[in-house]
């Protein structure tokens, strides 16, 4: 038997239009939007959907948006596949509040706000500093190590081999930007964010997640969920609420938690949400590993094909 880990979406795999064939497919795909709008009290359904992309994009309706839809997804693949089964879970920064969710932890209402002010909070973050995001591509962690000491900026992620994103201040990120290319690497892209993410500059938004957390009902997950911060299993409650209040501004080691799962078993995976980065990713840390999708409609009903076979 196969052992299966489920992957959600994080910020930057938001496009305008997802979730809307699903809604228009599954009448209890709309439900859940429905749902959603009513519990956040404004029309998130319709962003998603329709945009325009400037709103998409910004982070209060990105980091709910790509929570919604990758929920959604998640509900169809349990109503298309009843038998499936899944021994663990991993989300990519605002994925792993899906995860969590998931597992359990949260209810859909609670997740979603909480994901809803988390989005919030970090938006303002962006908006009292002057930051940025660079992809390296082609340089090992011990040099992105370097360029960071030399340069005061951060690892924002870790994301496979040969794939490194740096944050923090603008002129800091330009100068670490030369300083990759100079040291060899391949490519260092300015990524299109609103802010350096997971840096020491989204230290505004931890307090005020910290009391958002502390109001939302936490039960212990039901399957291992990994996390960010530490690539290992989330442990208590209370150590849930901690850590996620962490990862704000502490490094994504996702690489790092995708060995986990592989070395201890876990040889189907399935990303849910928009977009395929995830599956990117893994192709680059194991290529043996199984991996399948649910963005869309048509992503939906492959994956449900296998999984049947």
């Amino acid at each position: 038997m196969r052992k299966t880990a489920l992957l959600f979406a994080g910020q930057g795999a938001q496009v305008v239009g997802m979730g809307k064939d699903l809604a228009a497919a599954f009448p209890s795909a709309q439900a859940w939007f429905d749902r959603a709008n009513s519990a956040l009290g404004c029309d998130l359904a319709t962003v998603c959907f329709n945009g325009p992309d400037a709103a998409l994009t910004r982070t209060e309706y990105a980091q709910p948006g790509i929570f919604l839809v990758s929920w959604v997804a998640f509900q169809l693949l349990k109503e298309r596949v009843p038998v499936l089964d899944f021994e663990a879970a991993a989300g990519l920064s605002l994925g792993e509040f899906t995860a969590l969710t998931a597992a359990g932890v949260m209810s859909f209402e609670d997740g979603l706000r909480v994901v809803s002010h988390r989005g919030r909070f970090m938006q303002e973050a962006c908006e009292a500093t002057h930051g940025g995001m660079t992809a390296i591509i082609g340089l090992d962690e011990a040099l992105a190590r370097e360029i960071c000491e030399e340069t005061g900026v951060e690892l924002a992620n870790l994301n496979c081999p040969g794939q490194i994103v740096i944050s923090g201040e603008l002129e800091k990120i330009e100068r670490a930007r030369e300083l990759a290319k100079a040291k060899g690497a391949k490519k260092a892209l300015p990524l299109p964010v609103a802010g350096a993410y997971h840096s020491r500059l989204m230290g505004g938004a931890q307090t005020k997640l910290q009391t958002a957390l502390a109001a939302v009902p936490f039960r212990p997950p039901s399957v291992t969920v990994i996390s960010n911060v530490t690539a290992r299993p989330h442990g208590s409650v209370a150590e849930i609420r901690s850590v996620l209040v962490r990862q704000v501004t502490a490094s994504v080691r996702w690489e790092e938690s995708m060995r986990y799962l592989l070395a201890h078993g876990i040889t189907r995976f399935i990303e849910l949400g928009p977009g395929t980065a995830l599956s990117g990713f893994m192709k680059r840390i194991d290529r043996h590993a199984q991996m399948f999708n649910v963005a869309d409609l048509s992503s939906l009903e492959e994956t449900v094909k296998a999984l049947r076979a």
